[in-house]
């Protein structure tokens, strides 16, 4: 059953799927992690791709940038393909002082700024708190130990702005709450995957350093974040044979 943006017949679409927004970054896992691997999607070139890892039939899917994109992605591959468990796997900038480029942030929680996204979803007497679904993040965070990979857990704030208007005071005053990483899907992810009852779970690279401008180039934030690929991938592999 293809939807307006997703070209693919039920079942060619896995009960797992890795949501990249760079659609380059979903092929990149698609050639050099998957096995048997079918390309469902060439809508809008936002690549989708199905294939296994170790044995463990997971599909990446690419998003787009921003709230109302992923929020599309996120809502089909639901209600038209019976996903279960969706983990962003994208980039984000640093606020905090104890987290760095390349480092990995594991979004507990959601926060967002003035979007109007999370808010549609609820009259004025509501101020939603969108979270992480807990056996994801616990199985994820297992994983990155055993990797020793170099992770923070906590929250991440996304935006609608890009490039926002921020003063170094409001960057400290938000990192002071213990803002981790700013990024612009997590959000809407977390609110959908709530309303549908179904696991959602963002792992982010810092792919850059807000305050001191510390950057990774485009080419490595492409196709470089092999940790973060990694960690995706053995997260579905040793939660697939837990829960499902």
């Amino acid at each position: 059953m293809s939807t307006p943006h997703i070209n693919a017949e039920k079942g060619e679409i896995a009960s797992t799927v890795l949501l990249p927004g760079d659609p380059l970054r979903a092929k990149f896992i698609a050639d050099n992690f998957l096995e048997d691997v079918k390309r469902y999607n060439t809508v809008r070139n936002a690549f989708g791709y199905t294939g296994t890892y170790k044995g463990t039939p997971v599909s990446v899917q690419a998003t787009g940038m921003g709230m109302p994109s992923i929020g599309i992605y996120a809502t089909e591959l639901i209600k038209f393909f019976d996903v279960q468990n969706l983990i962003r796997i994208g980039t984000a900038g640093t606020i905090a002082p104890d987290v760095h480029v390349r480092d990995i942030v594991i979004a507990e929680g959601a926060s967002s700024g003035q979007s109007g996204y999370v808010n549609s979803f609820f009259d004025k007497t509501v101020n939603f708190a969108p979270i992480a679904n807990f056996d994801l993040l616990d199985e994820t965070v297992h994983q990155a130990q055993a990797m020793n990979l170099r992770y923070h857990v906590g929250n991440a704030l996304g935006e609608d702005r890009f490039y926002n208007d921020y003063t170094p005071e409001q960057v400290k005053y938000l990192a002071s709450f213990g803002i981790l990483a700013c990024e612009m899907e997590i959000p809407a992810l977390y609110t959908i995957a709530a309303k549908y009852h179904r696991r959602a779970l963002g792992i982010l690279t810092v792919s850059d350093n807000i305050v001191t401008g510390e950057a990774t180039t485009p080419e490595e934030r492409q196709t470089g974040f092999k940790d973060m690929m990694n960690l995706s991938l053995e997260t579905v592999v040793n939660f697939t044979k837990k829960h499902e």
